[in-house]
């Protein structure tokens, strides 16, 4: 019997907390992203814990998992593969790259120039990528998990909007407070160790298979059509702010829906409330949007502008 959307978050939650220590918005916005069948994209400085996020979740799913470490050598073919000859049998045949799992960890994603990011664009809409010419599917659980250090670091390359548009969400990793930093010191000094995640107890808690009826399950949850025109009043007032150069999106509005019906399956319900829009819509908007730059000189954020927006539109009364 398949693991229900509630039970299943439940128990990656469970699992993620022998590991992670806080960041547990970070935690919630995976978990949006994998029901809502969505990418997620993880910023935060060195060593917050950004690569174990994903290493824990794959073990935790004990689903196909590969990892590319994003270079500013890297190509595009070493990401989704290319065609070699045999001169045995004078024949072509395909040697697949990494991106052919189910969970896809793309380390440091903007470490690596545009060429390569581009890559993964076809994959991330359309779930298949073209190695000379031919198509080739990829896995039906399929979500790349991407890391990024914040933009103003040396040797990074912004993201493009195209690329960043394609990410479900956004989720930010930061330091831990004093006393969940010394809970860390405590697991540390007790023999956790974060190379081997069995220290922690970390075990295989569902399968693709679970996780995919958990995604069906989602798309069944019920929005009234004043929540959807809740949903689309928020994207279109972020079109409209004199705070920012480009606004969401319509494929952010889509994410927003489906971010909100994921969350109110995280909570055991059958339909989706104005509270569940609200709890996703900073992860979904606020990296798809871009601030003019005189309103970032005064210190104005994405974050900020979308959290403004969901103050100024009315909520609806019958959800």
């Amino acid at each position: 019997m398949a693991v229900t959307a509630p039970e299943l978050a439940r128990r990656l939650s469970e699992g993620v907390d022998r590991v992670i220590v806080g960041n547990e918005r970070a935690s919630y916005a995976f978990l949006i992203a994998l029901l809502g069948n969505g990418h997620i994209l993880i910023e935060g400085v060195p060593g917050t814990a950004k690569t174990l996020f994903v290493r824990t979740f794959a073990a935790l799913l004990g689903a196909p998992f590969r990892r590319i470490q994003f270079t500013p050598d890297l190509m595009p073919a070493d990401v989704v593969g290319t065609t070699v000859f045999n001169p045995q049998t004078a024949e072509f045949s395909l040697r697949k790259g990494p991106i052919f799992t189910s969970l896809l960890l793309a380390d440091e994603i903007n470490r690596t120039p545009p060429k390569t990011q581009s890559a993964l664009l076809e994959a991330m809409e359309e779930r298949q990528v073209t190695i000379d010419g031919e198509t080739q599917p990829l896995p039906g659980l399929f979500v790349v998990c991407a890391t990024q250090n914040p933009v103003e670091f040396e040797g990074t390359y912004p993201l493009p909007e195209a690329q960043l548009d394609r990410f479900f969400v956004r989720a930010r990793t930061t330091y831990p407070s004093e006393t969940e930093e010394r809970a860390l010191l405590a697991r540390s000094a007790a023999g956790f160790d974060a190379r081997d995640l069995g220290t922690a107890g970390v075990v295989q808690v569902a399968t693709a298979d679970d996780v995919t009826a958990a995604q069906a399950e989602v798309r069944r949850i019920f929005v009234a059509e004043s929540l959807q025109g809740y949903v689309y009043a928020i994207v279109a007032r972020t079109r409209a702010s004199t705070d920012l150069e480009l606004g969401a999106s319509p494929r952010a509005t889509l994410a927003l829906l489906a971010a909100a019906q994921a969350a109110a399956a995280i909570e055991g319900r059958a339909f989706a409330t104005p509270d569940d829009v609200k709890s996703v819509a900073p992860l979904v908007l606020a990296h798809r949007v871009i601030v003019r730059p005189e309103a970032e000189i005064e210190g104005v954020t994405a974050e900020r502008v979308v959290e403004r927006i969901l103050g100024q539109v009315e909520v609806p009364s019958d959800p």
